[in-house]
């Protein structure tokens, strides 16, 4: 028998009275989550939903996300996280791709999640804590329905980058060998643990390494659903936890919380953090104030994450994002797919247990994205040094071309951060008439601290070739974010005339 909510059963079984997930004051023990998980399979019969069928859900960091997921999975049927934030077109068009006929929203954005659901000929049940779990308590509790390892237990839609989202389809066996690699060689989780939940749970990072990995292994989840470095320090010192689980921008904004001395992080073990690169002066200035090691890692939404990590046994090299995990395993390649000398630039590819099945209905996509060996290419560009520490360069699609001259948006990104006035920095192409691109950095400043564009732009100016330094620099409040605070360039607006 297979399924991913054996694990919560399994769990449920070894530590009945242990707290599952926590948000604040509210309580799951273990035995209360398998419960709500197993009667949420007569819930869901009561709709209409057999195994296979696909169900959306469109819910903050709140128990009640994962009450939903396991029963969803319980009952045999395909889990589709959506970002709460969605609006009513892009509602509409998750669940008409992936053919989910009901929706499970957040009671505070019924009014999208309903419209959505409506345009797509789907049922919505909204979700408020007292009502939900007074509607899943009057049910009987269903038996488990078992799955094969290669039936698909989750949807999860793509950023869209290069389109609209694409659903990649991440298996029973897939999620959980992933966990379980996850869980035994980096972070080490067990029933003593409390693991941060601040990464969102519709994100396949929240979700397997913050929600699968902590229910898998006995530990406690600390939810919170809106991430505020404050808040997570607060929590940290509340609920001693042991393992945190970020982005880059929350490392970056704990460390520039003014009064951060006055919490007690002690009980911290181990920091992981991937979904974009991490900047080294980030990553020292975290570790110096804080006393933690951070071991940052790599991998996508069709590699279920986690495809490599700085391992906490072996050497760690700030800058990198490690060397595979066990069952992984990546390569870099040059245009034709054929494996680079180490030092060189090329693309990373990826194979193992933990790529996905296929993209949701997208044949020509799926065939294009992995090739019959089984590797995955990631539109990731790297190089892997000679212990074969692999080092993203950058995005292949975030390449600059300024006057027929490479330059990686993140190489100059880390010389920005070096900078002490620096927060947060993005910098993007403008289009130029003679060189085709001109470079940009839009730039976030601390708290209490002053720069000028100029000043910022001749720091750069004197620690990289001429050709990769900014020319149009300017200040913002704030850069443009995604779902796990993972900065978008793309959604960089670039001022008139602000190259002269």
């Amino acid at each position: 028998m297979t399924n991913l909510s054996l694990n919560l059963s399994e769990s449920a079984a070894m530590y009945p009275d242990h707290p599952a997930i926590r948000l604040d004051d509210d309580v799951l023990r273990y035995t209360d989550l398998d419960d709500a998980a197993a009667r949420m399979v007569t819930l869901l019969r009561e709709y209409g939903v057999q195994p296979g069928d696909r169900v959306g859900l469109m819910l903050p960091n709140v128990p009640e996300f994962a009450i939903v997921f396991f029963g969803v999975l319980r009952a045999g049927g395909v889990a589709v996280p959506m970002n709460p934030l969605l609006k009513r077109r892009e509602v509409e068009y998750y669940l008409a791709d992936s053919g989910a006929r009901v929706l499970f929203g957040w009671h505070e954005v019924a009014a999208e999640a309903e419209a959505g659901a409506k345009a797509a000929d789907a049922q919505l049940l909204p979700i408020a804590p007292q009502e939900f779990r007074a509607l899943v308590g009057e049910r009987e509790p269903a038996e488990l329905v078992s799955r094969d390892g290669d039936d698909t237990a989750v949807i999860l839609y793509t950023s869209g980058t290069t389109g609209r989202p694409k659903g990649a389809e991440l298996t029973h066996a897939g999620l959980n060998t992933n966990q379980a690699v996850t869980a035994r060689t980096l972070t080490k989780v067990g029933p003593d643990d409390v693991v941060m939940g601040c990464l969102p749970l519709f994100h396949v990072f929240g979700l397997t390494c913050g929600l699968n990995s902590a229910i898998a292994n006995g530990a406690t989840l600390t939810l919170i659903p809106r991430f505020s470095p404050a808040k997570a320090l607060e929590v940290i010192q509340r609920d001693k936890v042991t393992v945190f689980e970020g982005v880059p921008t929350m490392y970056a904004a704990m460390l520039g919380v003014p009064n951060r001395d006055e919490y007690d992080v002690s009980t911290l073990r181990t920091c992981v953090s991937g979904g974009a690169a991490l900047p080294v002066e980030v990553l020292r200035g975290f570790e110096q104030a804080f006393g933690c090691i951070i071991l940052e890692g790599y991998g996508l939404s069709e590699t279920s994450p986690v495809a490599s990590f700085n391992h906490p046994d072996a050497v760690r090299k700030p800058g990198s994002i490690g060397t595979p995990i066990e069952g992984v395993r990546m390569r870099v390649v040059d245009e034709n797919r054929t494996p680079v000398q180490p030092g060189e630039i090329g693309e990373i590819q990826i194979g193992g247990h933990n790529v996905m099945k296929s993209y949701w209905n997208k044949p020509d996509e799926t065939a294009a994205t992995i090739d019959a060996d089984g590797w995955l290419s990631t539109g990731d560009m790297a190089r892997q040094d000679e212990d074969g520490y692999f080092f993203i360069v950058d995005r292949k699609k975030d390449l600059l071309i300024r006057g027929g001259y490479n330059v990686y948006p993140r190489e100059v990104e880390e010389v920005l951060y070096e900078h002490p006035a620096v927060a947060e920095a993005a910098v993007v192409g403008i289009p130029h008439a003679s060189l085709g691109e001109e470079i940009g950095a839009a730039i976030a400043l601390k708290d209490g601290t002053s720069a000028t564009p100029e000043e910022l732009r001749d720091f750069v100016k004197g620690r990289i070739a001429a050709y990769k330094y900014p020319r149009a620099v300017w200040i913002v409040d704030e850069l443009p974010k995604g779902p796990t605070g993972k900065i978008q360039r793309r959604d960089v607006v670039v001022p008139e005339g602000v190259l002269r």
